[in-house]
């Protein structure tokens, strides 16, 4: 799968009604712990690999693989080796 621009991530996003686009750069083998956040997410994996576990499933996810997630969704991540690095957009919950 071929990612597109970071700017083409971002207006798609935005046309889509989120409210901020950001880059977050993992560290190898970081571990999250169960957590919430009063966003929704929508993300695009573009170097690493990322294990999000939500309701006790675990997903492998690598380059080109996207995600997402509504407020208040409890989990949690682990990264890989080489950690990894993904775009999110982010959407406040009204």
């Amino acid at each position: 799968m071929e990612i597109p621009s970071f700017d083409d991530f971002q207006t798609q996003a935005l046309r889509q009604g989120f409210d901020a686009v950001l880059t977050r750069e993992w560290a190898p083998h970081a571990l999250v712990d169960p957590h919430t956040h009063p966003f929704a997410v929508q993300a695009l994996m573009v170097r690493g690999e990322l294990w999000l576990t939500v309701n006790g499933v675990t997903q492998h996810l690598r380059a080109g693989d996207r995600f997402s997630l509504e407020p208040e969704v409890l989990h949690a991540e682990r990264y890989g080796s080489e950690g990894a690095t993904f775009w999110v957009a982010r959407r406040i919950a009204s």
